[in-house]
């Protein structure tokens, strides 16, 4: 597997004794060296020589801060939570034409954040009472003082698997892929079952194959909201295939001349491959060798 997989290696210390302790976080919170992650909504705002934008941290700003971390030279970064009724799309991909711009140390923390900053725009009131919840934990948790009921961010585990038959291996494209762009297939991971029966299941539903030999490869955080993309292989008990078309529009089995050219761009590879961001593109890697 080639590393780093995007959005990993990020080398803030989470500092999460700090976060716990009202008294240190007021401590880094006055830290004159402090700093503040500049956004605009949910997405980064770049800075003049690319790469994140960080401000002096303005102690006149009546948002709560959320400690992301401290460096090495012991200076704490902070971003501030979204002001009360801001809307954010989460979803939207906008922001992949502005992450060229960003080392892959700092794409990493980007996508801490902003996975970060989208679980408190959505969780403004507890799930349990309905009553307004507010920060605590360093803003890496929202308390509810009516009925007292904690809440802290959470990853929506997704399997995203390569199934493989006789030394060729399936892609897929959804309906609102660009044009000629195929990936490893992926689906949610359900309450009640495993990594293997995810993959085994969801290859079952979008492609009609049955797999064995479910095996895992890597992961990678993916911030379009909050997932947590776990890449797993399998071996495909036979190639026919039947798709579910309201999730998949064309799936194909490629061999390994095809998939290598694919990832080497060349203009007569059968399909487009994913970015080098996403790891659908490291799994194409690995197994083309």
């Amino acid at each position: 597997m080639a590393l780093p997989l995007g959005f990993t290696g990020a080398r803030l210390d989470r500092a999460d004794q700090v976060r716990v302790d009202a008294e240190r976080f007021a401590a880094v919170v006055a830290d004159p060296r402090a700093l503040c992650l500049a956004l605009d909504g949910i997405d980064f705002v770049p800075g003049e020589g690319g790469g994140l934008h960080w401000e002096p941290f303005d102690p006149a700003d009546t948002r709560a801060p959320m400690l992301l971390g401290i460096d090495e030279a012991g200076v704490p970064h902070f971003v501030r939570e979204p002001a009360p009724g801001q809307r954010i799309d989460a979803r939207s991909r906008t922001v992949m034409r502005l992450l060229p711009l960003l080392s892959g140390e700092e794409a990493a923390l980007y996508g801490g954040v902003r996975s970060l900053v989208d679980w408190h725009v959505r969780h403004r009131f507890c799930a349990v009472c309905g009553a307004p919840t507010g920060l605590f934990r360093g803003g890496w948790g929202r308390r509810c003082d009516a009925c007292g009921a904690e809440h802290f961010p959470r990853v929506d585990p997704v399997v995203i698997m390569l199934a493989e038959f006789e030394d060729r291996v399936l892609v897929g494209r959804q309906p609102g892929f660009p044009p000629g762009f195929f990936s490893a297939l992926a689906g949610f991971v359900e309450p009640g079952e495993s990594l293997e029966e995810a993959v085994a299941r969801e290859l079952f539903e979008e492609a009609g194959i049955r797999v064995a030999d479910v095996a895992y490869v890597a992961s990678q955080p993916w911030p379009f909201p909050s997932s947590l993309m776990i890449g797993c292989r399998a071996r495909a008990l036979d190639p026919a295939l039947t798709l579910d078309e309201t999730e998949i529009e064309a799936a194909m089995w490629v061999d390994r001349a095809g998939v290598r050219a694919a990832l080497a761009g060349d203009m007569g590879a059968p399909f487009v491959s994913p970015p080098s961001l996403a790891i659908a593109r490291h799994l194409l890697e690995d197994w083309a060798g």
